[in-house]
């Protein structure tokens, strides 16, 4: 046996190992059925990048169950059509189009740093070259919440992260193969917000953000 591995970091390849030897020996059926066939997942979930913000262990998901895009923030752009590149406009298409998803979740979270940097000084990000691009749109909304946040950081921070969910959810429907299927019933929007230090989860409801209850 070859004893040279690939130039992977220990901790990831210690992962695997449990992973071969717990998850996938427990699910190896399920794995093989997905691999028999094309991918059919229900729901599609736009999250942070955020290390501390996993969807698939929010949600307990299992293989096959979501289709999760993870950028700065969790944004969604709005519809834009042209020769640039667009990933999370290319993964939403796919997603929709190819997949049929049934739902779409925009997933934010407590003490985001991409929100944080949106409202920071402008002076670090004016030295990135896509951060302080990205994140433009929820620089925008920071004077709609700064008079609520009576000049609290954190609780402009909470503000705005709930305030790009929503906004994120206005520019989803800008996309029409997107706003035709949410007007149709075939398509469900919706927004959740997690809290990392308590694990809890919060829906955008019509009566405004709510808390997830848990059963007893």
């Amino acid at each position: 046996m070859n004893s040279s591995l690939p130039a992977l970091p220990s901790d990831l390849i210690d992962g695997y190992r449990r992973f071969r030897s717990g998850r996938y020996a427990v699910e190896h059926e399920r794995y093989r059925t997905l691999a028999a066939g094309p991918q059919r997942p229900g729901t599609m979930i736009i999250a942070c990048s955020d290390s501390r913000s996993a969807p698939e262990a929010v949600f307990d998901a299992r293989p096959g169950e979501l289709f999760v895009v993870r950028n700065v923030a969790a944004l969604v752009p709005v519809y834009a059509p042209d020769e640039r590149a667009h990933a999370a406009s290319a993964a939403l298409e796919y997603a929709v189009l190819a997949l049929g998803v049934s739902s779409i979740i925009v997933m934010g979270h407590g003490r985001c740093g991409g929100i944080a940097a949106a409202h920071a000084d402008a002076a670090p990000l004016s030295s990135t070259d896509f951060i302080g691009t990205w994140v433009q749109g929820i620089r925008a909304l920071v004077p709609n919440h700064q008079a609520a946040a009576s000049g609290d950081p954190a609780a402009l921070s909470l503000a705005l992260e709930r305030a790009s969910v929503e906004q994120s959810i206005a520019n989803l429907r800008t996309f029409p193969w997107i706003r035709s299927r949410e007007a149709s019933g075939t398509l469900v929007l919706a927004g959740a917000w997690f809290d990392i230090e308590l694990g809890e989860l919060h829906g955008r409801g019509p009566a405004g953000w709510e808390r997830i209850e848990e059963r007893d």
